[in-house]
């Protein structure tokens, strides 16, 4: 469902503003529930007097407004963060995912003639105003090109790209100064690296080129079903593909176990063919990014802004650390994580133990031969559990690797789909064929 329209604050100025203005709010109301504690004789913390449901609504709401990075970081914590940030704040920002508010239609008139030019509608037989779905960085509306083809129209939110950088640098002082993020993790890092990731998710042109390279690798696969780009009238702000349809991906649940396996195996095995053979993964583990055509059984994939292409190095690095997962090889399970970049700063002998233990966790449903039972499983909060006792207990509060960071999110995105829709997936048969070089095959990347 699509929230009621708002203008996007298109300049640097006004999305400061706009932070700034949701600090004063936050800062008010952590005032008033202290008082309100007090006066009812109690002690109040400063997590409890931040985290009241009017202060989680102020900030989903004003993030949801703002969209572009701001709201892409709420989305990133949201999934990435459930071992850092309390439940309640982490609930709030999944609201986010797929909950932004779309352009006025004065506003997207005004896109349209910047990016097509003023006589924009002659490039469209019809075009329907009001959007399809509207995200973080850009909302989709349908249309139909002159030759009479179904189209999905991406148009990015005005402002989107020149204001990542202080987006994301004012997001992460806003929860620094919360109290929400620890003083002792160094994240400096790991916003360049979404900063990086960002600015890639926000050029079209470049989404376009890696969606041309998915349609090569799956030339000749017909399970997956992808849109087709028009260059012609593809830009930087606008993406213009073909419209695909199917059913959302959670809209599974209520379908046959058989059919709901199937649809996460085909999940499984795209991302290790993407880790693997392709060397370029797709790692928006967003639900909403997926579709289900039950006509042809095809897994539709809608979106590729958040690829990354991965090096032999790292490629291989997981393979070795997989295999040594399924076999508690833990020195060899050492081995590959330093391959990948973990371990690079000072860290403790039982930190690295607890680091292995949390990994050997993670891959708890590669190491059986046998289908493993997503819905009947409590390994999200096993997993949960050990990455706090990690950062407290531990006080191990190291950033991964970013390559890793992206790559996890993935992983823990598929786990969470499969969780939700009681999947029963064998992932050690999908997995196997590429624990050997001879096993695996490679692809060739096409001329861009």
């Amino acid at each position: 469902m699509v929230n009621k329209t708002s203008e996007v604050p298109g300049n640097r100025i006004r999305r400061i503003g706009g932070l700034a203005s949701l600090a004063g709010r936050v800062a008010g109301g952590m005032l008033a529930e202290g008082a309100r504690q007090l006066a009812q004789g109690n002690r109040p913390s400063g997590k409890a007097m931040l985290l009241t449901p009017a202060n989680i609504k102020r900030v989903a709401d004003q993030l949801a407004h703002m969209r572009g990075a701001a709201m892409k970081m709420g989305q990133l914590l949201s999934m990435d963060s459930g071992d850092l940030l309390p439940a309640e704040l982490t609930d709030l920002l999944a609201r986010l995912r797929a909950n932004a508010n779309p352009m006025p239609a004065k506003q997207l008139s005004q896109v349209l003639r910047q990016n097509l030019g003023e006589q924009w509608q002659q490039h469209f037989a019809d075009f329907t105003f009001k959007p399809i779905a509207a995200a973080s960085i850009g909302q989709v509306h349908q249309a139909y090109h002159d030759n009479g083809d179904k189209l999905a129209v991406k148009i990015q939110y005005p402002g989107v790209r020149a204001s990542i950088d202080s987006d994301v640098d004012n997001v992460a002082t806003l929860l620094r100064l919360s109290g929400l993020i620890p003083p002792e993790m160094d994240y400096h890092g790991l916003l360049a690296e979404a900063k990086i990731q960002l600015k890639n998710e926000a050029d079209y042109l470049k989404e376009a080129t890696f969606l041309q390279r998915y349609r090569h690798y799956f030339a000749d696969d017909d399970t997956y079903l992808l849109p087709k780009v028009y260059q012609d009238l593809t830009s930087a702000n606008i993406l213009i593909m073909s419209y695909v349809e199917g059913d959302t991906i959670e809209s599974l649940l209520n379908t046959p176990q058989a059919e709901r396996d199937r649809v996460l195996r085909l999940m499984f095995k795209l991302f290790f063919r993407e880790l693997f053979e392709f060397k370029l993964v797709q790692t928006d583990p967003n639900f909403a990014n997926y579709l289900y055509n039950a006509d042809s059984q095809q897994l539709v994939l809608l979106d590729f802004g958040a690829c990354r292409d991965y090096s032999d190095t790292i490629s291989n690095g997981y393979r070795a650390l997989f295999s040594a997962a399924c076999s508690n090889n833990q020195p060899a399970m050492a081995s590959a994580l330093s391959t990948i970049g973990f371990f690079s700063q000072a860290i403790l002998p039982e930190q690295k133990t607890a680091v292995l233990n949390l990994v050997e966790l993670a891959c708890e449903p590669l190491r059986q031969n046998a289908a493993f039972d997503f819905g009947q499983s409590d390994l999200a909060r096993r997993l949960r559990d050990a990455g706090t006792a990690l950062s407290t207990q531990q006080n191990y509060w190291h950033s991964p690797p970013a390559d890793a960071l992206f790559l996890h999110r993935k992983i823990a995105g598929l786990y969470l789909l499969a969780a939700r829709l009681r999947a029963r997936v064998n992932i050690w048969q999908l997995l196997e064929p590429y624990l050997t070089h001879s096993n695996t095959r490679q692809v060739a990347t096409p001329h861009e």
